[in-house]
């Protein structure tokens, strides 16, 4: 059995997978704000008490915000700020008395789609989550990549590419504390206040991008620039990686023309004149950071050769 856990900052999700990967169990309850202790002893009994309802035992992965760092062995890099310079994954170990695997949410989505997702069959996908933040992650042959520095993937933090204009002049400020972030440009709150700083209205993505199917005018420019630098943002991780697949993930995943915008922008931006990117909405929604979590461990076997 495999268990797998996602870590938020507002929830904790727990799934248990039997061993022919059948979701056999979840769970979800509110992540304690009242220090990182209780969320260790959350997790814990979260797990002990799923595997005491199932009567098994099992493997546990973990998707966090953040990245245990090589160098240090401590979560860096995480929004939830509680985890940082904690050894969440030795601390969690010793709760459970067993060792566990924590990779970073993004990845863990992208292991989900490449496995029996919406990428399930392609070698190397790109998966990608756009919400309130834009994060990333890379799986080939099955294996999630991590990086030398535990940071694969995080185009997110790249600059916009080919800046132009009003980007270059007032690239706005990331939380990372650098100007110009992709994050910065192509997220939720960041399509949100291009909206409001031309019309005044403060609406969520998903609200502008159904009145621009509805030929609110306003709204279509709106949508044309997000789309614009999305597509670049996106010809950026083509060039390098040439995904078979690039899966999105997140709240503006579900603006449905993304999945018609997107493609030729790509196409024009990036060197690729041999046909457009395949980009595919995600298959299993808020539920792939957790079957993702939980296929942590079937990435060990497939780097052993054993069946997963």
């Amino acid at each position: 059995m495999r268990i797998g856990i996602d870590l938020g900052g507002t929830k904790i999700e727990i799934a248990a997978l039997d061993d022919r990967n059948v979701e056999i169990l979840r769970h979800r309850i509110a992540t304690p704000q009242t220090g990182y202790d209780d969320t260790i002893a959350a997790i814990r009994d979260l797990v002990l008490g799923a595997e005491k309802e199932l009567g098994a035992h099992g493997s546990v992965g973990v998707a966090t915000p953040g990245a245990i760092s090589r160098k240090t062995g401590l979560v860096k890099n995480a929004n939830s700020t509680k985890l940082i310079d904690h050894a969440l994954d030795r601390d969690l170990g010793a709760a459970l008395n067993r060792p566990i695997r924590i990779a970073n949410d993004a990845k863990c989505f992208t292991l989900s789609e490449a496995t029996d997702g919406a990428a399930k069959g392609a070698d190397v996908v790109f998966g990608i989550i756009v919400g309130t933040g834009v994060g990333g992650g890379v799986c080939v042959g099955g294996r999630v990549l991590s990086g030398a520095h535990a940071i694969g993937g995080e185009w997110g933090h790249n600059p916009l590419p080919a800046p132009r204009g009003k980007e270059i002049d007032a690239a706005p400020l990331c939380y990372c504390g650098k100007h110009g972030c992709i994050e910065s440009w192509c997220s939720g709150p960041a399509l949100t206040a291009d909206f409001k700083q031309h019309t005044g209205r403060d609406l969520i993505g998903t609200e502008i991008a159904k009145l621009a199917a509805n030929g609110d005018v306003a709204a279509s420019e709106t949508m044309e620039r997000f789309y614009d630098r999305f597509a670049r943002a996106i010809a950026g991780i083509v060039n390098i990686l040439d995904p078979d697949v690039i899966v999105m993930g997140g709240g503006l995943s579900n603006i449905e023309a993304l999945y018609a915008e997107l493609p030729p922008r790509v196409e024009r931006y990036a060197f690729t004149p041999e046909g457009p990117t395949r980009i595919a909405k995600n298959l299993h929604g808020d539920s792939s950071g957790v079957r993702g979590a939980a296929w942590l461990w079937r990435v060990d076997e497939v780097k052993n050769g054993l069946p997963g």
